[in-house]
């Protein structure tokens, strides 16, 4: 027998494992982008001597954004439970699973968002003040623009650690190759199933890099 048989054995498997995995990923990377853009925009500009400096504003997400990054994934998965139930109806399955998923990323993303608009040459945003730019252009025209290379890296380390935290999502019975090279790889003693496992996450890990490196290529001055 071939080491890869009991792998080409539950091909199907392995498919819609993958797909499900793709699925929680794309869907929760989408929902943690936007939320986690806007949260850590609202942060750079509410701090000290920004453009809509705002001390309690500030303090309360910053606050909220350390609270929820030091929960770690699997205690946040049973934490937010009900808000789970009450958004999506359920507690399982894939679905469920993007809910915690999203909870995690945001403020992990935020905190990414904030630290590369923060890096903004201050100078151009004074420029940009002088020439009665209205905040909402500053935001996008220079410190989003400027930003943006910045913006590309953290989205791709937030892919990565999300596609890492997908993993996880099993618990919830939500599926995915993470799950799949545990219950069919490890408690089995498959470790081709784990092997092919590793190989496909890979693969998408070496796409997001790839991609983002040209991206910043193509958007860095």
């Amino acid at each position: 027998m071939g080491f890869f048989d009991y792998s080409l054995s539950i091909k199907d498997r392995i498919i819609e494992d993958f797909g499900t995995t793709l699925y929680m990923l794309f869907f929760a990377a989408i929902f943690s982008g936007l939320l986690g853009l806007c949260l850590g925009v609202i942060m750079v500009v509410t701090d000290k001597d920004r453009i809509l400096e705002n001390k309690f504003i500030y303090s309360f997400l910053d606050k909220f954004t350390n609270l929820f990054r030091s929960i770690p994934f699997v205690i946040l998965l049973a934490l937010i439970a009900p808000v789970t139930r009450a958004i999506v109806n359920t507690r399982i399955g894939p679905k469920a699973a993007i809910v915690p998923l999203v909870f995690s990323c945001v403020p992990f993303f935020a905190r990414q968002v904030e630290q590369a608009l923060a890096d903004v040459d201050p100078g151009k945003i004074e420029a940009a003040q002088a020439m009665g730019a209205s905040p909402f252009e500053i935001i996008t025209r220079v410190y989003i623009r400027e930003g943006l290379p910045s913006l590309i890296r953290a989205s791709s380390i937030t892919l990565i650690s999300l596609l890492g935290l997908t993993a996880m999502a099993g618990l919830v019975g939500a599926g995915g190759i993470g799950d799949l090279a545990i219950s069919m790889g490890y408690q089995r003693y498959k470790d081709d199933v784990v092997i092919v496992s590793v190989v496909l996450i890979l693969i998408v890990v070496f796409i997001i890099q790839a991609v983002a490196n040209h991206l910043i290529r193509k958007t860095s001055h």
